[in-house]
């Protein structure tokens, strides 16, 4: 199952000014865990600057994925992997600061839970209360060891990091094209990054979906999440956000939640947390976490 996509680019950012005259927009494509990547950037060398961007992420995904292989794949098979890549032992710091900041609801050790209702609700039925009991003492962050001697998770356990690593690769593309001078560019990988804004000066026009409002970003990432934007049963009612304290879907309160912050890794894995909290516990994360803002909170 794939992530549905829940921001898109406004045709507006491809209205020429003077600005942008020459040289002219260029939108690069390409795929990334499971989803369309995009970067759009005015440059005349866009093309050649594409080529290498995309490879970048092929490379990123190549440590990320859950569903080819990969050094993630590798750990959650193996439950050990040494010398671990720089950027996943990153990605892991990174994520234990946000499981700390989210009061434990961010947890990439769900992967156990995730794969119980992925399979049982495609054999048709939801998984049984015992199910469910078994799989979540599989759960939890305080057993996954890491440094750069290697990854270590206890026996049974498994790690998702699709709750972070879109946004982590869009940050990582977005330093790649700023070290080559480039920062008016607007980098999407389902997540999105703008280091700056249009090279005419405007912001990137963003839209929500569902005709939930739009946002010009400059300067900032933005992320969404929504717990039945995936589901796991037909009838769209077990949505694919699992919370780690149950072993269940998030419960029907948001139908979408969007945060922009300095870094599309922090955005996305902070939207996510969020679909499983009340307001009160959103206001607490959310002075753990100063530099994520909502920008939609939108009730079920």
């Amino acid at each position: 199952m794939n992530r549905r996509r829940f921001l898109s680019i406004s045709a507006a950012a491809f209205v020429a000014g003077p600005a942008l005259a020459a040289p002219a927009m260029t939108r690069i494509r390409g795929q990334a865990l499971g989803t369309g990547v995009q970067i759009l950037l005015a440059h005349p060398d866009a093309d050649a600057i594409g080529r290498r961007a995309l490879t970048e992420i092929a490379r990123l995904e190549a440590i990320f994925s859950l569903h080819r292989e990969s050094d993630l794949a590798r750990l959650n098979r193996a439950g050990h992997i040494p010398a671990p890549p720089p950027e996943l032992l990153d990605c892991l710091s990174l994520a234990a600061h946000l499981h700390q900041a989210t009061g434990g609801l961010f947890d990439p050790t769900i992967q156990p839970l995730w794969r119980l209702h992925a399979e049982r609700h495609a054999a048709g039925a939801p998984p049984t209360a015992a199910e469910i009991a078994a799989a979540r003492r599989l759960v939890g962050w305080e057993r996954v060891e890491f440094g750069t001697d290697g990854v270590r998770l206890a026996p049974g356990m498994a790690l998702t990091l699709n709750g972070i690593a879109q946004g982590y690769i869009a940050d990582r593309i977005a330093a790649l094209l700023g070290a080559e001078g480039l920062t008016d560019v607007l980098v999407d990988t389902g997540e999105l990054v703008a280091p700056g804004v249009q090279p005419d000066g405007r912001g990137w026009p963003v839209a929500l979906a569902g005709g939930q409002g739009s946002v010009m970003l400059r300067q900032a990432a933005l992320a969404s999440s929504a717990p039945l934007g995936t589901t796991f049963d037909a009838l769209g009612a077990a949505g694919h956000i699992l919370d780690p304290r149950m072993g269940t879907p998030a419960p029907a309160r948001w139908r979408l939640v969007s945060v922009t912050a300095p870094s599309a890794a922090v955005a996305d894995a902070a939207s996510t947390a969020f679909c499983l909290m009340d307001r009160q516990e959103i206001g607490q994360a959310l002075r753990a976490l100063p530099s994520c803002h909502i920008i939609a909170l939108r009730a079920a």
